[in-house]
C-alpha cells in the first residue's frame, strides 16, 4: 500500500481546516501480540490447567533471571505486588513511607492500604525520579520504607537511596512498573544491590505484558516466601501443590492473605513475550533514537534524557513543552495533536492534585514545585515496538508543525 504524500511544511493545521498528518489515529501504545502468544495460551487451555500453575512458575523464574534476583513471585498486578511487599515487611499504623508525588496513584494507595503514612518528597528535574536530597530531609524515626519509582523506565539513584537507608533500619522498595530491562551502572533493575524488593508491572501497555499482571523480585528468601503465602489467602499450599500429581488436599491458613495470584493463561502470554523481549527493547531504542533525531533543533520541546551509567527501559517517551516559547498551554497542544490523529497521555497527575490525597495528606499547590512544573509541561508520545518509522515521523511532523504554528 502506498504511503500518503507528506504534508507541506507550511500547510494549515488540522484544527484550522488542513489535512491531518495521519489519516488514521495512532494510539499511544498497542500490545505486541503474535502467533507465539496464541500458541502458548492454547497450550494452557488444552493442558486443563488454567489457574496458577506451571506457566506461572516458569514466568517467575524467567523474570528473576532478567532482574538478576534469586526469587520472584508473580502476581495479578504491580499494585498487588507493592501491597504484599509492604504487608510482608510488617509496615502498618504509625509507620512512614517516603515516596514521590510524580507517580501513578497505586504507589501511594498501597501505603494507605496498610494504614501507614505516605510522606511525599519532590523529584529531580532531569529524571523526574525521587530526589535523594529531599528524601534525606524527610526521614524521621518513624520512616520504615523508601518507596522509589523508576519514572518512564529511567532508574532512580538507588545508590544514594541505599546510602540513606543503611544503618537506619529503613527498607528500600522500588516501584519498577516502568523499568523491566533497565539497569543502573550495569546492575539490572531488581538486583539486590539496588533494592530490598522490586515490583514490576505486566499491564497491557508495559514493555512486557500479560494483559494484567506483575511480579515482585528479591534476594530475601523469607520475604519472597511471605509474599507468596499472602498472595493466595495465606494458604500454605496453593492449588498446584494440592491438585498436581503427588499433591495433598490438605492445607492450612497461616495468615489472612489476599487473592493476588496470576493465572497460567495470562502467564503464558508473558512467557511468549519474554522470548522476544530483547528484540522488543531494541525496537524501542530505535524509535527513541528516531524521535531524538527528528526533534533535534526544535526549541519548543525538551526531550527526555538518560543519565550516564543508566540503561533506560523506555516504557514511556515523555516530552516537556518549553511553554515560555509557546502561545498555547499543554492542554491545547494535546488537542492539536489529537486533531492530527496522534494519541497522547500525561504521566502523571501529581498525587496531591487528586481530591482524596489533597484532603488526606494536606499538601497545597506549590508543595512540590519540580513535580508540578513537570506536570504542566508533560506530554507522553506514542512508543511501542509495532510502530513503523513512518509512524514516528508522523508524530515528529505533527509536534513540529504545532510548535511552529504557536511559536511565541
Amino acid at each position: 500500500m502506498n504511503e500518503p504524500t507528506p504534508l507541506p511544511a507550511a500547510s494549515p493545521l488540522a484544527s484550522q481546516g488542513g489535512r491531518p498528518v495521519r489519516a488514521e489515529f495512532l494510539p499511544i501504545a498497542v500490545p505486541d501480540m503474535g502467533a507465539r502468544e496464541r500458541e502458548l495460551v492454547l497450550q494452557a487451555l488444552d493442558s486443563g490447567w488454567i489457574t496458577t500453575g506451571p506457566r506461572t512458575f516458569e514466568l517467575a523464574k524467567r523474570v528473576a533471571e532478567i532482574a538478576n534476583a534469586k526469587h520472584a513471585v508473580v502476581v495479578n498486578s504491580a499494585t498487588g505486588g507493592l501491597h504484599l511487599t509492604l504487608e510482608a515487611l510488617g509496615i502498618g499504623p504509625g509507620d512512614e513511607v517516603i515516596t514521590t508525588p510524580y507517580t501513578f496513584v497505586a504507589t501511594v494507595n498501597v501505603i494507605e492500604h496498610v494504614r501507614a503514612r505516605p510522606v511525599l518528597v519532590d523529584v529531580e528535574p532531569d529524571t523526574l525520579c525521587i530526589d535523594p536530597r529531599q528524601v534525606e530531609a524527610a526521614i524521621t524515626p518513624r520512616t520504615k520504607v523508601i518507596l522509589s519509582v523508576d519514572y518512564a523506565g529511567h532508574p532512580c539513584d538507588h545508590d544514594a537511596l541505599r546510602a540513606l537507608a543503611a544503618g537506619r533500619g529503613i527498607r528500600l522498595v522500588d516501584d519498577a512498573a516502568h523499568s523491566l530491562g533497565a539497569a543502573s551502572r550495569g546492575r539490572p533493575i531488581g538486583s539486590a544491590a539496588l533494592a530490598d524488593a522490586t515490583t514490576f508491572s505486566f499491564y497491557a501497555t508495559k514493555n512486557l505484558t500479560t494483559g494484567e499482571g506483575g511480579a515482585v523480585v528479591t534476594d530475601d528468601e523469607a520475604l519472597a516466601a511471605r509474599i507468596q503465602l499472602l498472595s493466595l489467602h495465606g494458604m500454605n499450599r496453593d492449588a498446584w501443590k494440592r491438585y498436581g500429581a503427588g499433591g495433598s488436599w490438605f492445607y492450612e491458613v497461616t495468615a489472612p492473605g489476599w487473592k493476588y495470584n496470576l493465572s497460567d493463561l495470562l502467564a503464558a502470554i508473558g512467557v511468549a513475550q519474554l522470548e522476544r523481549f530483547e528484540e522488543s527493547q531494541k525496537r524501542r531504542f530505535e524509535i527513541v533514537a528516531r524521535y531524538a533525531a527528528g526533534f533535534a533543533g526544535l526549541r519548543e520541546v525538551r526531550l527526555p534524557r538518560t543519565r550516564p551509567g543508566m540503561t533506560h527501559a523506555w516504557h514511556l517517551y515523555a516530552i516537556a513543552l518549553e511553554l515560555e516559547r509557546l502561545r498555547i498551554d499543554r492542554a491545547r497542544f494535546i488537542e492539536e495533536l489529537r486533531a492530527e490523529n496522534i494519541g497522547t497521555s500525561v504521566h502523571f497527575i501529581p498525587i496531591h492534585f487528586h481530591p482524596h490525597f489533597r484532603d488526606s495528606l494536606g499538601h497545597a499547590p506549590g508543595s512540590f514545585p519540580v513535580a508540578e512544573d513537570a506536570y504542566a509541561r508533560a506530554i507522553t508520545l506514542p512508543l511501542f515496538p509495532r510502530m513503523t518509522d513512518r509512524d514516528v515521523d508522523d508524530v515528529v511532523t505533527a509536534v513540529s508543525r504545532i510548535a511552529a504554528a504557536f511559536r511565541a
